[in-house]
């Protein structure tokens, strides 16, 4: 993996959901769940206002950003360690098999598609400019917006400062990139505090998800801080009670990640023999950087469309479990929406899922 995939991976953690990591976080929500309906909230740990290695970040995130010290020191100092943040981010047991019919239904499903068709009826103005100004078509903010939140139905429980202070100072030590990870979440962590010192929000009061992302679209604070936008004109920005924007934002993301007008996100493709020479196709993962030439030197057959495609392509596989994987062509519009997260069942979740309200829309 190249140095620019490793960043990449880092910053796109805001809400990552591979495929077997979500269905393996799954059984924790809908623990989660239980125990918001029996009214029970997630059992908190100690706060940080004794701890010396928090209180140090503290005075470096201050001087950093040129924040008040002693405002950054008690706003860490009443953050509380989560346990159950700790579980929900660590990546499933070794071996566990990855299954893109499993995980594609969990998110194409009748109650998401009505929530989508009554968003896109509701928003359908915002829509309609953030794709004439940016590009990115309805269905793919629509799809977005519906896989990370259900459009706002979902926007997590955890108060984001909990959240970011527990995976930046107790990141489980058993993840295999623990140190990376923490660092991460160090500098969400400082981006979080300098946003709401700025837009004067409490910092005590936000909900998000267990790694800290907020509102429809699940922003972490360096995506808020970089791509959020005011869509609705009212000069500020709330990704929580703005649909309008939510969704000019999710625009302003893809569109930052080069998304290109009219580009398809993927062609299908199938294979001229029972053993195709599949390894170097898949090399570099979901970075698109196949010639139509070198895909069809390996044995991929490459329908009318894709024969047309002038820039780069990637094999993509999706694993079915114990069944034979899937394949399919990634352009650089697919590359763009793993950018929100790093993960081609992602993208293939938010991209079918956007088809299916469009076609409830125009039955």
């Amino acid at each position: 993996m190249t140095s620019r995939l490793l960043l990449i991976a880092a910053l796109c953690v805001a809400s990552c959901n591979f495929s077997s990591a979500a269905e393996a976080s799954t059984r924790h929500k809908r623990k989660i769940v239980a125990a918001k309906r029996s009214g029970q909230a997630a059992p908190l740990g100690p706060a940080y206002a004794q701890r010396a290695d928090a209180m140090l970040a503290a005075d470096d995130m201050a001087a950093r950003r040129d924040l008040e010290r002693d405002w950054v020191r008690q706003t860490i100092a009443q953050a509380r360690y989560v346990p159950q943040i700790a579980k929900l981010i660590l990546p499933p047991a070794p071996g566990t098999p990855k299954n893109w019919q499993l995980y594609r239904s969990r998110f194409i499903e009748p109650i998401r598609i009505k929530a989508g068709v009554k968003f896109w009826q509701d928003n359908q103005e915002s829509l309609i400019r953030a794709e004439k100004e940016t590009g990115v078509p309805a269905q793919i903010m629509v799809g977005i917006i519906g896989v990370e939140t259900i459009y706002g139905q979902q926007m997590g429980s955890f108060r984001v400062i909990d959240a970011l202070a527990t995976l930046a100072f107790d990141f489980p030590a058993s993840h295999p990139r623990a140190l990376e990870r923490s660092a991460f979440f160090k500098a969400e962590l400082e981006q979080f505090l300098s946003l709401t010192q700025r837009t004067g929000v409490d910092p005590l009061t936000p909900r998000g998800s267990y790694a800290g992302a907020m509102g429809m679209p699940q922003f972490m604070p360096s995506a808020w801080a970089r791509y959020a936008i005011d869509f609705d004109g009212d000069s500020r920005i709330d990704l929580s009670n703005s649909a309008a924007d939510a969704i000019g934002s999710v625009a302003s993301y893809l569109k930052a990640f080069k998304w290109q007008p009219g580009m398809p996100t993927h062609y299908p493709v199938r294979f001229d023999s029972d053993k195709p020479d599949l390894e170097p196709l898949l090399i570099n993962d979901i970075l698109p950087t196949l010639s139509v030439a070198k895909l069809q030197a390996h044995g991929a057959v490459l329908e009318d469309a894709a024969l047309q495609h002038s820039g780069p392509l990637a094999l993509v596989e999706l694993q079915m479990g114990d069944a034979p994987p899937s394949y399919l062509l990634g352009t650089e519009n697919f590359y763009a929406i793993t950018r929100y997260n790093w993960s081609s069942y992602y993208a293939m979740a938010v991209i079918e899922l956007g088809q299916e309200v469009a076609r409830a829309m125009n039955p």
